[in-house]
């Protein structure tokens, strides 16, 4: 039976999400993971897109966006005559990254099964068949990134003609990695008569051509833009000399609280990681060439608490969260301010503290101020040395050491799928490992195919959702991300 969805109210008896007209499954629901209280952009565009208005809506990282298109959507879906066939989802969530397909998906999920609807993810790096059994069996949400839906599409495996509500979530994003010729083409392929929503933390002019050419009559809510202060969110530059910059990033993430670290390529994440380990301090890295059970298993050794450290390059500055991380530490300064402003988004999320450190060389100096400047942050500056009192100031006081196992090669995260702690050699005579092929379908870079499908919430396979949660508490991850 559809779901018939209540007018707001403003009487006394109906606050927070009820007022705004949210069904009552759906408020329920909310409330059994914590979200009781609307965030600023939730409040905003809910009774526009409950409405069935197309809805434009800038927010930046960790603002609440998830939460205002997926409440919409499953709700259009309940309360339309029309059911589920197979190949056919009605209703298409496009993001850039699988990691933000899993983050999506994870907020989307128990809001669909509250109103009796599926959900699943689409995305390269992975085995293809089990999304194309999802997608047979069926479902009425696809969290998706281009390419690889693309693929499934060219194959026969998904069309986009049932269509009724599309989203797309991290717009900006989508243009800076240049997957906007595919979102076009995907667009294309839905019903003009659907809802769309899109979804951003700037609306700069490649997004705005995409809100000119599908959005019909859009209402467009401007909650916190990208250069928005986050008042809980404090920003230092360290000024380093070559030498010290080591021992510095060292001490600066050798605290008891959870640190996210930046550099800029894969090989130097890799480096620190194994560096930081050696010394005591457990890390793992995220980056394009791992695999996505390696993704996987090192993201759940982060937020379960088993490493205090992730170091990363830019994979990680979007749809990436894990709670309470305290400290994000530019290790390497991004090249552009969106970068830096996305970065610093994973501390001081809904609310929480958090703490953004800069190290930059002498000879970056000016770069660093000019990356300040179009952010539209004032950091704090000085010059450290290693031992320098404004270190463990930030940092905190510092974490037991952790001696490596000698029979294992830190961390233990393989270019390859392997068993943890267990190292898997190059092979012989190829150049890359067998199974190896360019990521599509979001910012994938080449990774290997795991071996099987791994096991997805809910007891499915992967293709109709995540993997299981690590000992990071879903509901948590759940309020924050939303």
């Amino acid at each position: 039976m559809p779901v018939q969805v209540p007018a707001p109210s403003t009487s006394p008896a109906r606050t927070g999400f009820a007022a705004l007209g949210v069904p009552e499954e759906i408020v329920a629901t909310l409330a059994e993971h914590g979200i009781r209280s609307p965030f600023p952009i939730q409040t905003a565009t809910l009774p526009d897109s409950l409405a069935g208005r197309d809805v434009l809506g800038r927010g930046r990282t960790g603002s609440g966006k998830t939460i205002a298109f997926a409440v919409p959507t499953v709700v259009a879906l309940a309360r339309s005559s029309l059911r589920r066939r197979p190949g056919a989802p009605r209703a298409l969530v496009l993001v850039p990254t699988r990691e933000l397909a899993v983050q999506v998906h994870e907020a989307v999920a128990p809001l669909a099964a509250a109103l009796g609807l599926r959900a699943t993810t689409v995305f390269g790096g992975v085995g293809q068949n089990p999304q194309v059994r999802a997608l047979q069996a069926g479902v009425d949400i696809c969290i998706a990134t281009p390419g690889r839906l693309e693929d499934l599409i060219g194959q026969g495996h998904c069309r986009l003609d049932a269509v009724e509500v599309t989203v797309l979530d991290e717009a900006d994003h989508m243009a800076d990695l240049g997957f906007l010729p595919a979102v076009r083409r995907l667009f294309d392929r839905t019903p003009r008569r659907g809802q769309r929503m899109l979804f951003s933390a700037t609306l700069d002019r490649d997004v705005d051509v995409l809100v000119r050419r599908y959005l019909h009559d859009p209402v467009t809510h401007s909650v916190d833009s990208a250069a928005s202060p986050v008042p809980a969110m404090s920003h230092h530059v360290f000024t380093v000399g070559h030498a010290d910059k080591p021992s510095v990033v060292r001490e600066l993430v050798a605290g008891q609280g959870r640190t996210l670290a930046f550099t800029r390529t894969k090989h130097a994440a890799k480096k620190l990681a194994r560096q930081l380990t050696a010394a005591g301090v457990p890390a793992v890295d995220l980056h394009g060439n791992l695999s996505q059970n390696a993704r996987r298993r090192n993201l759940e050794s982060f937020g379960a608490g088993t490493v205090r450290v992730l170091v990363a390059t830019d994979i990680a500055s979007r749809g990436i969260h894990v709670d309470d991380v305290s400290l994000v530490v530019h290790v390497d300064p991004p090249t552009e301010h969106k970068a830096y402003l996305h970065r610093s988004g994973r501390t001081a999320r809904a609310g929480s503290d958090g703490v953004v450190v800069t190290i930059g060389t002498p000879d970056q100096a000016s770069d660093v101020r000019q990356l300040m400047r179009q952010a539209a942050i004032r950091p704090t500056v000085r010059s450290v040395a290693p031992g320098h009192p404004a270190i463990s100031a930030l940092s905190g006081p510092p974490a037991e050491r952790v001696q490596p196992s000698p029979a294992v090669r830190p961390p233990a995260s393989a270019e390859r799928s392997a068993p943890a702690g267990r190292s898997v050699p190059a092979p012989r005579g190829r150049s890359r490992p067998r199974g190896r092929r360019p990521g599509r379908g979001g910012a994938e870079a080449p990774v290997a195919t795991p071996s099987g499908a791994r096991r997805a919430q809910g007891g499915t396979r992967l293709g109709a959702g995540p993997a299981p949660r690590s000992a990071a508490s879903f509901s948590s991850d759940f309020g924050r991300r939303r």
